[in-house]
Order: structure tokens, then C-alpha cells, then sequence
């Protein structure tokens, strides 16, 4: 099954590349890697604000990763000229959760990236990972993820 055929059977459509909020580029290819810049969480089309342990539930925060590797998605279609068949490995996720000081379920939030991850693009989406708990990320986003995958 085509990383398409999972896409469409999850009933997920990428969206198209964003433009970047501020100095950088949404990705950087060097050899066959590509890093992704972070992605932060949106929800309808909004900043998916709040911290973790506050306001934000550990599943909300779930949910909110797994948009973001939506996001991510879109972007990383982009690199790959528009086919993410050829997406040969995702390498590595970095998960930066808003955080109070208290909480302490950062990867169970992350969990909703890399499941996600998992389901699309099969072993081929099992990665290498970081998560953090930070005071506070751009515009109050709830959750900020980056990554780099491997392409053909």
C-alpha cells in the first residue's frame, strides 16, 4: 500500500507548504537527509495555544502532535518534489512540549507524531526521538515538533 493509499484510508490531506513566520526555510536538504523546520500545533486553522499540565490534557496534547505531523507531512512532500514515496526512512522526530514545571508526560504527547508516523509510512516511519517540556513556544503554541527523514 502506497504512503497515498494510507493517507487516504486515514482520511488525511496534507496540506500545502507553508510560508515560514519568520528568517528560515521550512526544510534543508543535504545528501539524501532533509530537515523539516518545527511545526507548530494549529487547530482550525489557528494556533493550537495552552500549556501541557495546565490547560491541556496529555490526550489533547496527543491530538495536537498528530496535527502537527500532518503538517509535517505536507512539508515533507514538499521536499520530496512532490512524492512521499520517496521517503526512504524518518530518522528523527524533536517534540518540544509547552509545559507547566509539574508535568512529566512530554512523550505520551509526542506519542500522537510518532504513531501517526507509524501508520503512514509502516517500518519505514519508526524513528529516533527526543521530547522536551519547555516554559513556553512561539505564539503559546501548545506543541512544537521538527524532523529529518531520508529520501531516494
Amino acid at each position: 500500500m502506497s504512503v497515498y493509499d494510507k493517507l487516504q484510508a486515514l482520511n488525511i490531506t496534507l496540506p500545502p507548504l507553508a510560508v515560514p513566520a519568520a528568517a528560515y526555510v521550512p526544510f534543508v536538504q543535504t545528501g539524501k537527509l532533509v530537515f523539516l523546520s518545527g511545526h507548530i500545533a494549529r487547530k482550525d486553522g489557528k494556533v493550537w495555544a495552552g500549556q501541557l499540565g495546565g490547560a491541556i490534557s496529555t490526550e489533547e496534547g496527543k491530538q495536537a502532535a498528530r496535527a502537527v505531523a500532518v503538517d509535517l507531512m505536507g512539508t515533507l512532500q514538499a521536499a520530496c518534489g512532490g512524492d512521499l514515496n520517496r521517503v526512504q526512512r524518518i530518522v528523527k522526530v524533536m517534540s518540544l512540549v509547552n509545559s507547566t514545571s509539574g508535568f512529566t508526560e512530554q512523550h505520551l504527547v509526542t506519542n500522537g507524531c510518532s504513531e501517526l508516523l507509524g501508520e503512514v509510512f509502516g517500518d519505514k516511519g519508526t524513528h529516533a526521538r527526543s521530547a522536551f517540556g519547555v516554559a513556553q513556544i512561539p505564539m503559546g503554541a501548545c506543541v512544537e515538533i521538527e524532523l529529518i527523514a531520508e529520501i531516494a
